[in-house]
């Protein structure tokens, strides 16, 4: 069952030391050579479908150099584990950054999620960026949960994020419910935005989220597992072609 955007609780930190050209070509010969079959099978000529592939293969090994990330589809941490998370009475407010380099150390499923959820929503990220004349923006996915009994009220706006030293309010917010944004979330109830904030907001340093008068400062535990995961990924993608190999 895929996991959908939790509901309880971008600068890249390169992985280098895992990140080798050799990891990465070899897990894109695999690619390569699995277009080459298929192109093959469909009668396209031998040789034509082995230059293709090689063009292939050079093309996303250059594009692997540039963004230094693993493969998508070989972390294996849940939404939680990355998540900032605050308890106010009955309610939690989490939030997760919906940057490619963290998404990047989740598990498949909840991968495939959040990144859906992000670019859902990318013309508007650009109007903005647009409107604000800002060279990007930054996307969090932002949540309020009831667990409590009966009715509670919650701020949309109370929440804010400091990084190196600054305060960074969302510079818009984009409702993902209807009834977003009336203050009322219901027994066992939830509501969803996206909250886009500046660039500056500094992803590979600590960051403390504040909201409805708490805080919490534990994105560097979070970083620390998220730059893990990202050099096991790398691991995995290696080991995964290695085994394939005839």
């Amino acid at each position: 069952m895929s996991e959908r955007p939790v509901s309880a609780v971008s600068a890249v930190s390169a992985v280098s030391a895992v990140t080798r050209p050799t990891v990465r070509v070899a897990a894109l010969s695999l690619v390569a050579a699995a277009i080459a079959c298929a192109q093959g099978a469909q009668g396209v000529p031998a040789g034509l479908g082995s230059r293709a592939a090689d063009s292939v293969t050079a093309d996303s090994v250059r594009k692997a150099s540039r963004s230094g990330l693993p493969p998508a589809g070989f972390g294996t941490l849940h939404q939680s584990d990355i998540a900032l998370a605050i308890q106010n009475f009955g309610v939690t407010i989490t939030a997760i950054p919906l940057d490619e380099s963290v998404l990047r150390a989740l598990a498949p499923d909840s991968y495939r999620s959040l990144r859906d959820l992000r670019d859902s929503k990318s013309k508007r990220l650009m109007e903005i960026q647009t409107r604000l004349g800002l060279t990007s923006v930054q996307a969090w996915y932002v949540n309020f949960f009831n667990v409590d009994l009966g009715e509670a009220r919650y701020d949309a706006g109370d929440l804010l994020l400091r990084s190196a030293g600054r305060d960074f309010r969302p510079i818009d917010i984009l409702g993902l419910k209807p009834g977003w944004g009336d203050g009322r979330l219901p027994q066992k109830g939830a509501q969803s935005a996206i909250y886009v904030f500046d660039p500056a907001v500094d992803l590979t340093q600590p960051i403390t989220m504040l909201a409805a008068g708490q805080q919490t400062s534990s994105w560097s535990d979070n970083l620390q597992r998220i730059e893990r995961e990202r050099a096991l990924a790398w691991s995995r993608a290696s080991a995964a072609t290695a085994s394939k190999k005839p």
